[in-house]
């Protein structure tokens, strides 16, 4: 079976990962440059100061994305690249070059998806605060209106903000992402709310004045669980796991972050597990996180196994002794992508795009001078044919985007991890197809009919 008509097959990156120039054509310092200079933070000392030089390779990347017949690409604009200081002065080079990059997606057919925040606060605003200073929301608006008035009369698709579980949970509450800092719960949930209330004012900025009418979503991750069985109690308890807060690791889950932006309000558990820590809200701002919005993006690349207890509770299932697991050390659970995308889609009402999915494997340019990446090959013939029993289902599934277009920066590991399609050579910067490029390929050509329809179970 195809996917549905007009599914978008799409590609993702993001910019601190990707564009390099950090400190030249005009772009201030973001937290992550800050980051990445502080000894011991990032792998070997590794930072995003060159990357994969797409600032630069503009023309080349497009015909890339557009040789993989791909008719979505998902990037996210660097806010210091625009405003060096965060607000105020604008950078018209940066300006100039996300033209570049839309005009050169279009040309070929490709629809850019736009990701206004992927992590990389300007550090100037850090230096005030950053989400903790009460004027966050307003900076972001500024920022949003000049992305808006000047791309919207070609840019359709619009993310706000992507995974405010990691650049708050990792960034402000474990101190190992940008900027680094420990804060108190009581902080990192003020700073939480700051940010909800950025994305409900983004979305107004671009309901209102967006040249095209706009197609707006939100993009999170967090905590997936999948059931042991296919009974109904081990998927009650799945989806009970999915969406519940745990006292260790809190800052990583769906609802706390998801239930004020598609629901208008925070979910019951999270308001009795923090207690005094939550932070005053009006009903008012309560309502303006809560904008209309017209899709759910999720970035998804695994899941953890329950079952039912004898009191209906999920009970986790420990993995097996050796069971399959990414570079990352993140299990391999293809499932993820049938019940993520369908506990979503149940609990918030909206259509699904999968925003990120890939896997961290073991590549290198083999002796005939060709990388080939078999286990990235098996891993999406797994995801996908979960996705497309989704879609067969009744899920209400928009698009994939792969994580990622190619090899790139990976935040605190560096360059010790390889995500993309297409391998990066870092001292040339040579990019070179990998074997997952080609089938990726075919799988577009084909609207998902390349993907095998029985598999050997994963072992």
């Amino acid at each position: 079976m195809p996917f549905p008509d007009q599914f978008t097959w799409g590609v993702a990156s993001a910019a601190y990962q990707i564009e390099g120039s950090a400190s030249s054509a005009g772009r201030g310092k973001s937290v992550w440059d800050t980051f990445s200079e502080t000894p011991g933070k990032i792998f070997e000392g590794h930072s995003g100061e060159v990357a994969c030089g797409s600032y630069e390779r503009v023309d080349e990347d497009v015909d890339l994305i557009s040789q993989l017949g791909a008719n979505g690409y998902r990037f996210s604009i660097s806010w210091s690249r625009l405003f060096p200081n965060g607000i105020g002065e604008k950078n018209e080079a940066g300006f100039a070059y996300y033209d570049r990059l839309i005009n050169g997606l279009l040309a070929k057919g490709v629809q850019p998806w736009i990701t206004l925040y992927h992590w990389d606060m300007p550090q100037a605003l850090q230096d005030q605060g950053g989400w903790l200073n009460a004027d966050s929301p307003i900076w972001f608006e500024e920022y949003t209106r000049a992305v808006v008035e000047r791309f919207s009369d070609r840019v359709t698709y619009w993310f706000t903000l992507n995974e405010p579980q990691i650049f708050l949970g990792l960034g402000l509450n474990e101190g190992t992402h940008a900027p680094g800092l420990k804060l108190t719960r009581k902080e990192v949930l003020l700073s939480t709310h700051r940010a909800l209330l950025s994305h409900g004012r983004a979305v107004k900025i671009i309901r209102e004045n967006a040249v095209k009418k706009p197609i707006i979503g939100f993009a999170p991750v967090g905590s997936l669980h999948t059931p042991e069985t296919d009974s109904p109690a081990d998927i009650e308890a799945a989806r009970k796991a999915t969406f519940n807060i745990e006292n260790e690791g809190w800052t990583y889950n769906h609802s706390w972050y998801c239930d004020p932006v598609f629901l208008g309000h925070y979910p019951e558990q999270g308001l009795e597990l923090f207690g005094d820590d939550v932070p005053e809200y009006t009903e008012a701002e309560m309502e303006l996180i809560h904008q209309p919005l017209d899709i759910c993006g999720v970035n998804i690349y695994s899941a953890g196994i329950v079952r039912a207890g004898d009191n209906g509770e999920p009970v986790a299932v420990p993995n097996e002794t050796g069971f399959p697991m990414t570079m990352f050390k993140w299990t391999i659970n293809p499932r993820s992508l049938y019940f993520g995308p369908k506990f979503l889609n149940e609990r918030y009402g909206l259509p699904i795009v999968i925003t990120e999915n890939g896997l961290a494997s073991m590549d290198w340019i083999h002796a005939d001078g060709q990388v080939h990446d078999a286990g990235r090959i098996d891993f999406l013939t797994r995801y996908l044919h979960e996705l497309r029993r989704a879609c067969d289902d009744g899920v209400d599934i928009r698009g994939y985007f792969h994580w990622s277009i190619m090899d790139n920066f990976e935040w605190a590991e560096g360059y010790s991890l390889r995500f993309g399609l297409i391998y990066m050579d870092y001292q040339t910067l040579k990019r070179i197809p990998k074997d997952s490029y080609k089938w990726y390929s075919e799988v577009i050509r084909t609207n998902g009919e390349h993907i095998p329809q029985k598999l050997a179970p994963l072992a």
